[in-house]
């Protein structure tokens, strides 16, 4: 059976149809001459893969200074808390995946379920922070990599074939097949994973044991204000938010998932749990190992400077190593999934159509992951040769956590619209279906005002510019590619 969505003059198990459309043009941007591999990979691997993409070793590393400064220590109460609204919002991606599994995702669920117009939004905003998302660990990546070998990190050239190579390499490990690609996934996540925790364990035991030099942890650390009441609680969840971003690549691999309806949605809220237990542990055991001042001046490398503060150089590499690890785990997940999201896309010819073939010896979407690849290196150059450049894409590297915030709300809202005939028919209904995710979107929704009131104008504009890039590309496809996806009809679940 094929792995493809259902079109829509089908009907598919417990989907109930507000109207209907003459299927033929949607039906016919459903036949590719090859499929994806279905049943490819188990849940397990499929989680390792939302793992992956949150980059629990890179989020560690990029947040630690800044989350323990703004939270006041308190650093393990606020990522607690925030892995309440986003286990909600996985769990509405589980639900929505359990109705349409297809690599669309988001893009295919908002515009059924509330309006394909805004269903494109959302899913040029996927692609969007996604693509920002990757770019902005590949420049990191060079001097995790220099580091190991006492290399100079800023060297320009040496960071360029570094990055360039990386993504040659897992783009073709992408293109090979998904099954290499999680395989490759899993082996890297065992090291950096046993890296990160055993160093994690290694400072709280050093931190409990008072060891000179150490932060003590105290009964403050675990309330909510922080040592002295001096903690934000606003800052601390605009970080924990970011540190988050990417348990969703579960669901852009469902048409190869074994189980596909349901082991997905399963995968992201596993892998939401699986980081919240790494960001807990990591962040409360490695914060306290060197002062607030040596931690703040050391901000931009914190996890090498805290190994190298336990153990010396040796034990720093070995953390450059881990790092290095998560930022190449990052990019080849970054690959895979940009190009289902846009093979799904294309499917319905809301991009060039050529982008929705898959290779029929891989079982790939090739072209589309050549075209991310390519693109990938294309900016890494450009970012790393031109000092222009690179600070205007930092500005938007800086809203890559919004752009995800925005299109979580989107989907948290497809969830409660498409089950809203369920909302009243019983108590437990309203609280999972409806008071939930409702209640998820508005906390993210909160974090959006708050960081774009806080955001300087360059920060602002970027976010208007990708918005306003969206909307052309939706109007290019609308009336230029005459996508049939326009004119699909709302769908929402029986009662």
């Amino acid at each position: 059976m094929t792995s493809r969505p259902v079109p829509v003059g089908r009907r598919s198990p417990g989907r109930h149809r507000v109207a209907s459309i003459a299927p033929e043009g949607i039906a016919a941007a459903h036949t590719p001459g090859a499929r994806l591999e279905p049943n490819a990979i188990g849940a397990a691997q499929d989680t390792v893969i939302g793992m992956a993409y949150a980059a629990p070793t890179l989020s560690v590393g990029l947040t630690l200074a800044a989350l323990a400064a703004a939270t006041a220590y308190a650093v393990g109460p606020i990522i607690l808390l925030t892995a309440v609204p986003m286990l909600v919002i996985a769990n509405a991606y589980r639900r929505l995946n359990m109705w349409n599994a297809n690599c669309g995702a988001s893009f295919e669920w908002v515009g059924r379920a509330i309006n394909p117009y805004l269903g494109f939004i959302t899913g040029w905003l996927m692609i969007a922070g996604t693509f920002i998302g990757a770019v902005s660990g590949v420049v990191v990546l060079g001097p995790s990599v220099l580091a190991v070998f006492n290399a100079n990190p800023n060297a320009r050239w040496p960071n360029i074939i570094i990055s360039t190579a990386v993504i040659v390499v897992m783009l073709v490990i992408a293109v090979v097949g998904i099954r290499l690609t999680a395989r490759t996934q899993v082996g890297m996540g065992v090291i950096e994973y046993t890296i990160l925790i055993g160093f994690a364990i290694w400072g709280l035991a050093t931190v409990l044991r008072h060891h000179a030099g150490t932060y003590p942890i105290t009964r403050q650390w675990f309330t909510l204000g922080g040592i002295g009441g001096h903690g934000s609680l606003v800052a601390g969840f605009l970080i924990a938010v970011f540190m988050y971003t990417g348990w969703d690549a579960t669901v852009y691999v469902n048409e190869e998932v074994r189980h596909r309806r349901t082991n997905p949605g399963l995968a992201a809220v596993l892998a939401v749990s699986f980081v919240t237990v790494i960001f807990v542990l990591t962040t409360t055991g490695l914060a306290g190992v060197v002062s607030p001042a040596k931690l703040q001046a050391n901000a931009a490398s914190a996890l090498v400077y805290v190994a190298n503060a336990l153990g010396g150089s040796a034990w720093a590499k070995t953390m450059a190593f881990a790092l290095a690890l998560s930022v190449i785990a990052c990019t080849g997940i970054a690959i895979v999934i940009l190009a289902r999201m846009i093979y799904g896309m294309a499917s319905h010819r809301v991009l060039p159509p050529f982008l929705s073939s898959v290779s029929p010896r891989f079982a790939t979407p090739a072209v589309a992951s050549v075209v991310v690849g390519g693109a990938l290196i294309v900016v890494t150059w450009v970012y790393l040769l031109s000092s222009s450049v690179a600070d205007v894409f930092t500005q938007l590297i800086d809203v890559t956590g919004l752009l995800y915030a925005c299109f979580y709300i989107l989907t948290a809202f497809a969830a409660v619209v498409y089950h809203r005939r369920r909302v009243f028919t019983r108590a437990w209904d309203a609280l999972v279906v409806g008071i939930l995710p409702i209640g998820a979107a508005g906390f993210l929704g909160w974090i959006l005002i708050k960081s774009l009131l806080a955001a300087p104008a360059p920060q602002i504009w970027s976010v208007v510019s990708i918005v306003s890039i969206g909307v052309v590309l939706m109007l290019t496809a609308r009336f230029f590619l005459q996508s049939p996806f326009f004119q699909i009809s709302r769908e929402s679940a029986a009662r």
